[in-house]
């Protein structure tokens, strides 16, 4: 599909847009049959576009970069720079959130494996990024089970559906809204470099 150099610039990229992501912060806009009240007025989705970087390089990049580029993110967390939200470090990995990042890698690469099966639609296009966001919350969810099992430190705060609503459930209706522009951005991008 691409050769080993696209892979490889499309995993820098997409490295650079989630560590990019991580400190953006989501915002949608007023409905258009209310500008002429109001004026256009943004508001904030409760998410940061980190997500949305994910996807959007394994759209772009395919399988292989996008999964690449979540490793990179991973490494460079856990052993060189503070780029997750609340720092980094290797104590990163006992965090009960730790698995939702963790998910970013074979998120990616569903997401990519989809985007890359068919011609670039968006429905073709929105279908892979659904599937590599809830392969994000899996991986999450199920990393928050262990991290209980084990009584890891952040579990003590919360129970564990509690948790699971926290950090899966509130967080889901802001990331479909991201969903929704990763497909545009995906689709027309996809479009304007012919593949």
């Amino acid at each position: 599909m691409f050769a080993a150099s696209n892979q490889l610039l499309w995993s820098m990229i997409g490295l650079l847009l989630t560590m990019g992501g991580t400190l953006l912060e989501a915002h949608g806009v007023t409905l258009p049959w209310s500008w002429s009240q109001h004026g256009i007025q943004t508001y904030s989705l409760g998410v940061s576009c980190q997500v949305g970087a994910v996807l959007l390089v394994g759209c772009l990049g395919g399988k292989n970069a996008g999964a690449l580029s979540q490793i990179a993110y991973l490494v460079m967390g856990l052993t060189l720079l503070p780029v997750f939200e609340n720092g980094g470090g290797i104590g990163y990995v006992k965090l009960s959130q730790f698995g939702y990042l963790l998910g970013f890698i074979p998120g990616a690469w569903i997401c990519g494996l989809i985007a890359f099966k068919a011609r670039p639609r968006l429905e073709s296009l929105a279908f892979s990024c659904v599937c590599g966001l809830i392969t994000i919350h899996l991986c999450g969810i199920a990393y928050l089970m262990i991290s209980y099992l084990f009584q890891w430190k952040g579990t003590e705060n919360l129970p564990l559906i509690q948790a699971i609503v926290t950090y899966s459930w509130f967080l889901v209706p802001g990331q479909l809204s991201v969903v929704c522009a990763v497909t545009v951005i995906a689709y027309v991008l996809r479009h304007l470099m012919f593949y």
